[in-house]
């Protein structure tokens, strides 16, 4: 590689770059600080991920670098400012709550920068392996965030869980991406894609993109691969749950969309029946479970399979519509979500104990009235009720399906929203009619701005939506 290619590649990866060597920074502050100077790295893990978005929404300039190995073109853009606002708003919300979820350690803010990191490299892979690579990054970074809380017996299970059950995954993963390389001759996606439209394609190939697609959808928890997510949902720290249901949903999301739209396009009628299947599996179990959740991070783990079910409505379709709708779909998801658990971490006692039953919301309007308000706009908005954000996410995958011809798909998916609805409504039912059964305590400053600016977003959507459609468009047309 020539200095020239190598500058520029440079140039295309800086955002990374500045979290790479700013998480190395934060850790060597952190060593000579020790644990004071917890506040201090979080706050300049912060500024980090702001910089780097700073970096990819000012700074033009799209291509391949490093050889082919990583790629920075709208979608990769549009998908990595969506990560790292997921990212950042986690970070903020987990402020307040550093202490008493014992949080309170420098490594913390690190690790969640290094995921960070993880994220952006797998969304830009453009190879097997710099996926392989990304996908590792984050997840090890994951594992230990997970099991951070170590006096917690809950958080060092659930993150002996995710590690155990993320090594299957990987160990799939990384035996596809052979399979692939064996049959193919290439790791690169636009050499693989090439390969395929000139030949014939063989079982062995069909093999390894089964093991491929079932590495990532591990991180999507899609069923069958869900097993971990409601108990690591559970068990991990509250502020940990939403950093996990945020930003590594959308950036493995991101690199299952590149992976099928551009290496595995020659063969769509292949992958197609696997997502159609994963899709339905994913959108049943993430509606029937969840009726009889009690802990609401359960619930809220089952509505998140149900709704990547939803999103892989619109991958399923393999076209360009279908594209736009799941990069919608996940940026929508990702605001509900995040303002649920800025809601949810706000569930807390004024005797200082969080509580996590779905239960313990009862009486809420009467207790806390605009929480009770953003919390019902943002179930509402997760059931797919109209004029809210989430009413338009579905809608627009549910319209590329109908246009792939997937009407039975369309049809279930629309089914499986009315059943879900039912757990969404029942969490309205309790605040707004129920008596309350105790309150809770103020509510601190960092969640009420990110429930806040959620609320806004999913009412605020149908008037101001336009410009975040055409961005998903723009994006979408990265592949077609």
């Amino acid at each position: 590689m020539s200095s020239e290619l190598f500058l520029a590649s440079l140039q295309l990866s800086m955002p990374e770059i500045i979290l790479a060597v700013g998480a190395l920074a934060l850790l060597m502050i952190g060593v000579f600080s020790g644990d004071r100077s917890a506040p201090t790295v979080t706050g300049l893990a912060v500024a980090l991920i702001i910089a780097a978005g700073l970096w990819l929404v000012l700074v033009p300039g799209d291509g391949e670098a490093y050889g082919g190995a990583f790629l920075l073109d709208p979608f990769a853009r549009f998908m990595k400012v969506v990560a790292l606002i997921g990212s950042v708003t986690a970070m903020i919300m987990t402020v307040g709550h550093a202490r008493s979820e014992q949080l309170d350690r420098f490594e913390f803010p690190v690790l969640m920068v290094l995921a960070t990191l993880g994220m952006m490299l797998l969304i830009s892979a453009n190879d097997l392996l710099a996926l392989y690579l990304g996908l590792e990054l984050m997840s090890l970074s994951l594992y230990v965030c997970a099991a951070i809380n170590r006096d917690s017996l809950r958080s060092t299970e659930s993150g002996l869980k995710y590690f155990v059950l993320g090594s299957l995954s990987s160990g799939m993963l990384l035996y596809g991406c052979s399979l692939v390389y064996g049959f193919t001759g290439n790791t690169g996606f636009d050499e693989i894609a090439a390969v395929l439209s000139a030949d014939t394609r063989s079982l062995g190939l069909v093999f390894g993109l089964v093991f491929v697609l079932a590495g990532v959808c591990f991180k999507i928890s899609a069923v069958p691969f869900h097993m971990w997510t409601p108990d690591v949902y559970e068990g991990a720290p509250t502020p940990v749950t939403a950093f996990f249901a945020a930003g590594p949903k959308v950036a493995a999301m991101a690199i299952l969309v590149r992976v099928v739209s551009e290496a595995f396009m020659p063969i769509v009628a292949d992958w197609q029946q696997i997502l159609v299947f994963v899709s339905i599996a994913s959108m049943m179990l993430g509606s029937f479970a969840a009726i009889g959740q009690r802990n609401i991070k359960r619930l809220m783990a089952y509505s998140s399979i149900g709704h990547m079910g939803f999103a892989l409505v619109g991958l399923a379709a393999g076209t360009e519509t279908g594209v736009s709708g799941v990069i919608l779909y996940m940026l929508i998801y990702m605001v509900m979500t995040l303002g649920t658990f800025a809601c949810i971490m706000a569930m807390r006692r004024k005797e200082g104990e969080n509580v996590e039953n779905v239960d313990d919301l009862a009486g809420l309007a009467a207790t806390k009235p605009f929480m009770a308000v953003v919390l019902t706009a943002l179930m509402f908005s997760m059931a797919g009720i109209p004029p809210l954000a989430g009413f338009f996410a579905k809608y627009f995958v549910f319209v590329a399906a109908i246009e792939a011809k997937l009407y039975a798909l369309a049809i279930i998916g629309v089914l499986t929203s009315v059943v879900g609805a039912y757990y969404y409504l029942r969490i309205v039912k309790l605040m707004w009619f129920d008596e309350a059964t105790g309150e809770f305590a103020r509510i601190a400053g960092e969640l009420r701005l990110v429930f806040s600016l959620s609320g806004l977003f999913v009412t605020a959507y149908v008037l101001f939506g336009g410009p975040v459609g055409t961005a998903a468009n723009a994006a979408a047309k990265s592949f077609f």
